[in-house]
């Protein structure tokens, strides 16, 4: 297992979670609580999410073998979605349809059940975030590996919560602009990373033919 392999792994899911687009919704999302109910709510919205990326990493494959489809065809089709998805970060199209999902929730959920519906699903594990683990699952073949990309979704949780926990300050430090800036620099590299994906799924495509 290649260290460049795990950090591609820890780039892509981090730059997934977007955490510092994430921290101003959770900030929205947690409108009136106390310092303490936030950290709980990041804390179970996290841990739900990573188990939900862990068992797609663990049993994506399988999954799609069972529909018949190739892991060459999911590259691709995956690489497009990721693509589209920097497409919205580097115009700020994704960071808008978040807050209009966050503010869906709250009219209908009960603020104890935020943590987990929109935080942990889809803001953190939606659909790019589990397509991306999908895709990297394909690229950690032996179990020992698999289990390094379940320590790498892991650790990406971590830093995603800890954004989450100082959620206010990063707010006031970066404003505005230093947020967009920052959203759109992630954009960038997940479009790169969704490129590289689509490229090797063509080249596995073209093998298995």
């Amino acid at each position: 297992m290649s260290i460049d392999l795990i950090v591609n792994a820890f780039v892509t899911i981090i730059v997934m979670f977007d955490p510092p687009g994430l921290a101003a919704i959770f900030l929205g999302l947690t409108t009136g609580m106390t310092r303490s109910q936030r950290m709980q709510v990041a804390l179970r919205g996290t841990v739900t999410a990573a188990a939900i990326l862990a068992v797609f990493a663990i049993a994506g494959a399988s999954l799609l073998g069972l529909l018949g489809i190739s892991l060459g065809a999911f590259r691709i089709a995956g690489g497009v979605l990721l693509f589209w998805i920097a497409f919205e970060m580097i115009f700020e199209k994704r960071h808008e349809r978040q807050e209009k999902s966050a503010e869906r929730a709250i009219t209908k959920d009960h603020i104890s059940n935020v943590s987990v519906f929109p935080l942990a699903i889809p803001l953190i594990a939606g659909p790019g975030a589990i397509s991306a683990v999908i895709l990297l699952a394909g690229s950690f073949y032996a179990p020992v590996e698999r289990a390094g990309l379940i320590g790498v979704i892991i650790v990406a949780s971590v830093v995603l919560f800890a954004f989450l926990v100082i959620a206010d300050r990063i707010d006031r430090f970066l404003g505005d602009t230093g947020r967009t800036i920052l959203t759109r620099l992630l954009g960038v590299i997940l479009a790169a990373l969704s490129v590289q994906f689509v490229v090797d799924g063509i080249k596995q495509a073209f093998v298995t033919v």
